[in-house]
């Protein structure tokens, strides 16, 4: 699934491209949104919160978008849109103006509201790591209030702190040398701050430098040698079903 990183670009590429801009042609291929339409109006802004994406519009509606594992939105050039393009059954939407058109292909949902009913859809996330609200006092704080919970499983929800998947869960963890499995209880405040302080870090990176992922010392790299101790890398299960993910992780300097 992409990660915050990930969709902040997106909204930063949807902006710059629709900012200002109105619409010149919109379909909303969404059963729940059948009959609806944006034709008309004109986008104020494109931001993130945490993975979901938030399109405001001056009409005071925003489409909410969140790509799940498949999703992904693109820009194409209006003026190159042809019949063929917008056939294809994994888009889910098209929003035109008369330079750029937006298009969502297999987006996990779609939803079209009040701005000022925003919070319904991404009220219950926790501080954003790439986001204006980013508190990683108030992150911690969220983490301490399931103290049995293991330290892999409570990072990647999103209702403590938004944006994080299994990629830079595990690169932090692994920085860290901290044990996914390892209750909260167990981590002394100071080795939360750096966990909170290295994911922050890591995340904004890769919101900054596309191709940044590629850096990964432990994520999708089982079976070769840590980088540190040489003990070959492994991933395991965390959390329960049907929130379970798998993380990476080295057996001996983060197990042992």
């Amino acid at each position: 699934m992409p990660e915050g990183d990930v969709v902040r670009r997106a909204a930063q590429q949807l902006d710059r491209a629709l900012r200002g801009e109105e619409l010149v042609g919109c379909e909303l291929r969404w059963p729940t949104l059948a009959g609806r339409s944006l034709h008309g109006t004109t986008t104020v802004e494109v931001v993130s919160r945490g993975k979901h994406l938030l399109h405001r519009f001056d009409s005071g509606m925003t489409l909410h978008s969140h790509l799940r594992m498949d999703g992904r939105w693109q820009l194409r050039a209006t003026a190159r849109m042809t019949p063929n393009a917008v056939r294809s059954k994994a888009i889910r939407v098209l929003l035109a103006t008369s330079q750029w058109t937006a298009i969502g292909y297999r987006l996990g949902m779609l939803d079209l509201v009040d701005t000022r009913d925003e919070r319904t859809l991404v009220g219950h996330l926790g501080p954003d790591l790439l986001g204006d609200d980013w508190d990683p006092q108030r992150a911690k704080a969220l983490l301490r209030r399931q103290p049995a919970r293991q330290i892999g499983a409570a990072l990647l929800d999103q209702r403590n702190l938004a944006g994080l998947g299994t990629i830079w869960t595990t690169e932090t963890l692994f920085h860290e040398q901290v044990n996914p499995w390892a209750v909260i209880a167990d981590l002394a405040d100071e080795r939360l701050d750096a966990v909170l302080s290295t994911v922050h870090r890591l995340l904004s990176a890769a919101a900054e430098r596309p191709g940044f992922e590629q850096q990964v010392a432990a994520y999708g790299r089982a079976g070769q040698p840590c980088p540190r101790c040489g003990r070959l890398l492994r991933t395991g299960p965390v959390g329960e079903q049907p929130e379970q993910r798998t993380l990476g992780f080295c057996p001996g300097c983060q197990i042992s």
